[in-house]
């Protein structure tokens, strides 16, 4: 395990603070992962595309899968800490959500592409929860999505930690603080 890159993972359901949190690590001067999912919706919607979760999500899974691993990729090129706005792991946990199948190339990437043990995950939260154009679940959703995360990534031997129902500031706080390499 001493090889693992320094790369950090804030998990979670959908409106649970994620981004916030890791927009305001990145003013501090953190490098970091975009999420794929909000992208995908995106660009899938712009083109007509049916890589959706409403429409076709194994092909939405696929992608995700794509984005993370290109992303790991990239932040092998930067020095310091990365923090990942989801990362390889999430799929599976996506795809066990809805109900479907891991297929076994999406399991070996969980295995092969990892991140440092300690992950951070945004439990759901009722008085930031929102939904938009790209977040269409509802906050039930949200909900099982974190349990899905959290089932996910214990079972693939990483240690969540729960970030606190706080303001940004003392997540960042919180976040920085237990942020350090646990495989040296």
């Amino acid at each position: 395990m001493a090889d693992l890159p320094d790369f950090h993972i804030i998990t979670g359901g959908p409106g649970s603070g994620k981004t916030t949190l890791i927009d305001a690590l990145a003013a501090q001067g953190f490098h970091h992962m975009p999420e794929a999912g909000r992208a995908i919706i995106r660009d899938q919607v712009a083109i007509g595309g049916t890589a959706l979760p409403w429409a076709d999500r194994v092909a939405y899974a696929e992608l995700m899968l794509g984005w993370e691993l290109r992303s790991w990729h990239e932040a092998s090129d930067l020095t310091g800490p990365v923090i990942f706005d989801r990362g390889v792991p999430d799929v599976s946990g996506y795809l066990n959500l809805c109900g479907l199948s891991v297929p076994p190339h999406v399991e070996r990437a969980a295995d092969l592409f990892r991140y440092q043990r300690r992950v951070f995950i945004a439990p759901p939260w009722r008085e930031i929860f929102g939904q938009d154009a790209e977040r269409k679940q509802d906050f039930a959703e949200a909900q099982a999505t974190y349990e899905a995360m959290v089932t996910v990534y214990a079972d693939l031997g990483y240690e969540l930690v729960s970030l606190p129902l706080a303001p940004v500031a003392e997540r960042v706080r919180f976040v920085r603080a237990r942020m350090w390499r646990v495989d040296d």
